[in-house]
């Protein structure tokens, strides 16, 4: 039996966990683990896939182009974070980066990129979004990949909101004042931070007239935009998520 307080390492795999389970490793992973890492065969390595937890498991098989573990023992429980969206527009790359590696840290379940009439970056690279967003997962204990959605005009996601889902409109234009409470909006739900730009007064006014929308004011000053979905997911999840 592999011990848990030797494992140095811990990976995302889209396989089945499970006891007695062989689990292959693709190049990259294969890579990482025995050129990066130096590991070899009989290392121990934590594994979760987002459906089974986390498992400690055993490299039996160190190739140069791949690999395969086999699981040993569940050390964690399956796991999943709050029905908490975040939407936000894209910045420059290192801060969007920034704003999608927070996001798993802080607890999200989903990510999407909108493309609001401010907003100063037109395409995203949806791949290398989704490969930080499990970098950061298996970096911070997570037990669960957000997905990270194709880059959507903020109208058309407004169009087919779904309802129940309360949306949580940070409006920078309400720094200082006394907005409703982040406690007002349990799961589900979902958090709107703009561009550097801010919002248009069309899209302030097609927020206002939705039901879900409830406008958060974060404090006195205007935060940065990747500031403000930090400071807006940490709110959340101390008034109604899994923090509380």
């Amino acid at each position: 039996m592999v011990r848990l307080m030797t494992a140095k390492v811990r990976l995302f795999v889209d396989h089945p966990l499970g006891a007695g389970q062989p689990v292959p490793l693709t190049r990259e992973q294969a890579h990482y683990l025995f050129s990066v890492m130096r590991l070899g065969a009989g290392a121990p390595i934590l594994l979760f896939n987002g459906r089974d937890g986390e498992w400690l498991c055993e490299v039996t098989e160190a190739g140069k182009r791949g690999g395969e573990a086999v699981c040993d023992t569940q050390t964690r429980p399956q796991q999943m974070p709050p029905d908490l969206w975040l939407l936000f527009a894209p910045i420059k790359k290192a801060r969007t980066d920034f704003i999608v590696e927070k996001a798993v840290e802080l607890g999200v379940r989903r990510l999407l990129p909108v493309q609001t009439q401010f907003t100063n970056s037109e395409r995203i690279r949806q791949d290398r979004l989704q490969a930080h967003a499990v970098e950061a997962a298996e970096q911070c204990g997570a037990l669960f990949v957000p997905e990270v959605a194709e880059l959507a005009r903020l109208e058309r996601l407004l169009a087919d909101w779904p309802t129940g889902r309360a949306l949580l409109f940070c409006d920078e234009a309400e720094a200082g004042s006394r907005a409703a409470a982040l406690d007002a909006a349990p799961a589900p739900a979902a958090v709107l931070i703009g561009p550097e730009g801010g919002f248009a007064d069309a899209e302030r006014a097609r927020l206002g007239a939705m039901d879900e929308t409830r406008v958060i004011a974060l404090g006195p000053r205007i935060l940065r935009a990747d500031t403000a979905a930090v400071a807006a997911i940490t709110l959340w999840q101390v008034a109604c998520g899994d923090w509380a």
